[in-house]
């Protein structure tokens, strides 16, 4: 068994997390990812957020497992020299630089596919052409342009944004498939391509459900919405709470401790072929064959009242305890897991989704694994790499002698 991406090499331009977390995944399957680092600096990452002066940050090691780091000042003519020969021989080239940044280094398309025109070129970008392209996006105001945050959050209350990195993290995600997808095709047409992933538009691609419900409110009120029947609807998809998005309606209920713990909750969803089954569970028989719950049709205006009931079960049992009994009885639902748990639970450990890993200057850490398993493609996580840690290897790599890197080092080009 080899690993999927062996002998792609990355040229890996990118920084904070949209970037690094495609070349990251692309690291895991094989790929041979070069970073290239600003000397002396490196990734602003590496100092945001830490925990241990003068150690990289956890926000760096985490989303830069498994490359090599080189250090290059683009501005200096034997740094550019280095640069060139670097596109030369790499397959791709990965950057989420501001609007034109790459092109005033004097790396345009143009010049990139005249030195090597196999060269896939990807970006990430906050927004696709429009009147935004030019600004600057972060993961939040990704979420507030793609449609997340005025779908999250209860109806009384402001937008919100999510825990989940899905602007940042779910961009870089886009960009790998694309990525991926662009070396297949180059498999037949031998040429290179632009690959480019909007976060705005990964964003809404994560948001289609919202979308579709968009065009349902047209058609009269979401009936699977907790707005519904007592509550308006204006023009757009209101906020939902914890309402499932689907088809079964769900909620986030109570269990046993949550007077004292943040996290003794469990999510509960009222499937249709189940419902005998959870009123046998509840003890409420009697609702199996009344007209008011026997149908979801007629338990839809009748949610808040149904989960109220159930929540009065859940509050008796411990979240896993609770997930015991209603596995039992096929009753979709799931605990409320936080960090500390998932730090902590064996199974994630035994597949990889969990790992620690060791760092010369850190020591032993915490971070997430590839969540992506391919059977014939085993993943190991290896360390992120120091500051320029690479350079000479690389540098040799490329054809230049220690003769050459000497002098270079000299002149602070690397």
């Amino acid at each position: 068994m080899g690993k999927a991406l062996e002998g792609v090499r990355i040229l890996d331009f990118t920084h904070v997390q949209s970037g690094p977390t495609c070349t990251q995944l692309l690291a895991w399957f094989g790929a041979d990812v070069i970073k290239v680092e600003r000397p002396g600096i490196g990734d602003i990452t590496r100092g945001q957020l830490r925990d241990i002066p003068d150690v990289d940050s956890l926000y760096f090691t985490m989303l830069n497992h498994n490359k090599r780091s080189i250090t290059i000042d683009s501005k200096n003519p034997k740094g550019k020299e280095v640069l060139e020969a670097l596109i030369k021989s790499c397959d791709v080239l990965v950057e989420n630089f501001a609007p034109g940044a790459l092109d005033r280094m004097g790396f345009t398309w143009e010049r990139i596919n005249q030195l090597n025109p196999r060269m896939i070129v990807a970006s990430i970008k906050g927004f696709g052409p429009g009147p935004y392209e030019d600004c600057k996006v972060y993961e939040n105001v990704a979420q507030c342009a793609g449609g997340a945050a005025s779908t999250t959050g209860f109806d009384d209350g402001p937008p919100l944004v999510t825990g989940a990195q899905i602007g940042d993290s779910g961009t870089g995600l886009h960009l790998a498939l694309g990525i991926v997808t662009a070396l297949y095709q180059r498999t037949r047409t031998g040429k290179g391509q632009k690959v480019t992933a909007a976060m705005q538009d990964g964003v809404l691609n994560l948001c289609r459900v919202k979308l579709r419900d968009q065009q349902r409110l047209a058609h009269g009120p979401l009936k699977e919405y907790p707005q519904y029947p007592d509550g308006t609807f204006g023009e757009a998809v209101p906020r939902a709470g914890n309402a499932s998005g689907g088809g079964q309606p769900g909620w986030i209920l109570k269990c046993k401790g949550w007077e004292t713990d943040p996290n003794a909750y469990i999510y509960f969803i009222t499937q249709a072929p189940v419902w005998a089954e959870i009123c046998k569970v509840i003890g409420k028989e009697e609702w199996i064959t009344h007209p008011d719950y026997a149908k979801p049709e007629a338990r839809l205006p009748r949610l808040t009242q149904i989960f109220a009931t159930i929540e009065e079960w859940t509050k008796t049992k411990t979240k896993f305890e609770a997930m015991e009994i209603l596995n039992k009885y096929d009753i979709p639902c799931g605990p409320i897991l936080s960090m500390k748990e998932l730090a902590e639970e064996p199974s994630l450990r035994k597949t990889g989704t969990v790992v620690e890993v060791d760092h010369p200057t850190r020591g032993k850490y915490l971070s997430v694994g590839n969540p992506i398993k391919l059977s014939d493609s085993p993943v190991e996580v290896t360390r992120s790499p120091l500051l320029g840690e690479h350079t000479d290897e690389i540098l040799a790599e490329l054809g230049f002698s220690k003769e050459a890197i000497a002098a270079m080092r000299a002149e602070k080009a690397i």
